[in-house]
């Protein structure tokens, strides 16, 4: 599998393997059959694992454990992440240091290559129609981000327990771009990248999203992109495999994505498999995190990764499609 430099950072492959999958999120599967997945991806050539706790509440980062017994092959590279919410300033340390513990004894390692911010980091004083309760569990303000969470993770960089430290760039498109522009910018950011440019039931801001800005701004600025819901939560593949509510943003994206199953039909392959290829062609995207939960939906994603690039006029096409 090719592989390329996430930012500033390491080399790693086009693929990497989430945490959301193997932990259950998208489906259920058995520990045993998520620990061969974690094998099967390593073996065909996958590096980076993108775990968090939130994933099967400790299943993901305890199938990565389980699936290097022995240690970890020294060109594997591991994320995992911490949701914050509302927390008081002076306690973000606290936090993120107690988090990232708990997460390395069921990686069964000493560090992470990686430390993610889970959720979003909001405008100060944000006006929005979110319910409290909510926001408070998935968001902090930018001035607690700037003055206790970036100094927590560059004290964690220090200690050797995070090589580097990233966030979710799926909250308004001003403070996703103020942080990849900010003086003390993260080495990575995680942005979505699909056709539908559909963050789906991850989306909280009521203005248009534009993640292809933040993936060239980030570009720009030597920021590592790693790019997430490729498949926009199953709404890009032919059917979902969990309960949907009829007038969810998935559902919705599914009803908009018909003419894009069309084309893959046309073409003779999934739309999982289309979806995945587009998202490999997505200048700026130095790896896609794969949802997978088995080696059977693995072994499609593997498919797309060793096809050719989508053509231009070809991805002209898919654009005009899902956007008429």
């Amino acid at each position: 599998m090719q592989r390329q430099r996430l930012g500033q950072l390491f080399e790693v492959s086009r693929y990497s393997l989430g945490g959301g999958g193997i932990g259950q999120v998208w489906g259920s599967t058995s520990q045993r059959e998520a620990v061969k997945t974690v094998n099967a991806a390593y073996e065909a050539g996958i590096n980076l694992f993108d775990m968090a706790p939130l994933y099967g509440n400790g299943e993901a980062e305890k199938v990565m454990g389980l699936a290097f017994p022995d240690g970890y092959p020294d060109d594997v590279f591991l994320t995992t992440k911490c949701m914050l919410g509302a927390a008081h300033g002076t306690d973000v340390e606290g936090i993120l240091s107690t988090s990232l513990q708990q997460s390395l004894l069921l990686l069964r390692r000493d560090y992470v290559d990686l430390f993610i911010l889970h959720g979003y980091v909001v405008p100060d004083n944000w006006q929005t129609n979110l319910p409290e309760a909510l926001l408070s569990k998935i968001a902090v303000t930018f001035a607690t981000f700037n003055d206790y969470v970036i100094p927590a993770f560059e004290k964690l960089k220090q200690s050797g327990r995070i090589r580097a430290w990233g966030v979710t760039a799926a909250s308004t498109q001003v403070t996703n771009l103020d942080i990849i522009n900010a003086q003390r910018r993260p080495d990575v950011v995680q942005c979505v990248t699909n056709v539908l440019d559909s963050a789906g039931s991850m989306t909280i801001a009521a203005e248009q999203p534009d993640p292809r800005a933040v993936i060239q701004q980030a570009r720009h600025r030597s920021v590592g992109v790693m790019g997430v819901r490729a498949v926009a939560a199953g709404s890009l593949t032919s059917g979902f495999d969990r309960s949907v509510a009829a007038d969810s943003r998935e559902q919705l994206d599914f009803d908009r994505a018909a003419p894009f199953r069309s084309i893959a039909a046309e073409m003779g392959i999934s739309p999982a498999q289309l979806a995945h290829q587009y998202a490999l062609s997505m200048p700026g995207v130095e790896t896609v995190v794969l949802g997978v939960k088995n080696r059977e939906e693995l072994a499609e994603c593997l498919a797309a990764e060793v096809a050719p690039d989508l053509d231009t006029s070809l991805v002209a096409r898919i654009d005009a499609a899902v956007r008429d």
